[in-house]
């Protein structure tokens, strides 16, 4: 018996709003067992067939990108507008210490990119995964470039972790 690999939701980059969509359904179900009636309940949406058109057509109300988001837990469609329009989103860092694992997965993240790049240059790598194994690595920069400016000018911590 095969069983459906797992993504790596962290890496994954959308090529387009639809597939923006339906990565955003498939991590739904994958990581909270949500099905599409559920993100539809969740959305205050009464007929889940509406989401089911929305993925099949790629199209979605503006106004409806950020409930579909957070019923999905994950914020696929808001990445893919800002990669569309040729900018990066960068998670907000709150400006805590670095673990291990951070400096891990920063260092495995650049070896992943610089792999594609070579290849790609090579002709044995596809654009579109160069494309996110690169956007993902810059982003993890960014976040840490942004982590190191709070620890200079930390903020109050009202959540009280």
């Amino acid at each position: 018996m095969t069983t459906k690999p797992r993504h790596d939701w962290k890496r994954l980059q959308p090529n387009s709003l639809r597939t923006a969509l339906e990565l955003c359904k498939d991590h739904a179900r994958e990581k909270h067992n949500r099905s599409v009636e559920r993100v539809a309940d969740q959305m205050g949406i009464t007929d889940h067939w509406t989401v089911y058109k929305w993925i099949q057509s790629g199209r979605i109300p503006a106004n409806l990108i950020r409930p579909y988001e957070t019923a999905c837990g994950i914020d696929f469609v808001s990445r893919w507008i800002a990669a569309s329009a040729g900018k990066l989103l960068v998670d907000v860092p709150i400006g805590r210490n670095l673990v291990e694992t951070d400096v891990v997965a920063l260092h495995n993240g650049f070896g992943v990119a610089l792999k594609l790049l070579t290849d790609f240059y090579a002709g044995k790598a596809e654009p579109a995964e160069t494309i996110a194994a690169l956007t993902a690595h810059m982003t993890d920069i960014a976040w840490h470039r942004a982590n190191v400016g709070k620890h200079v000018a930390p903020e109050l911590d009202f959540g009280g972790d």
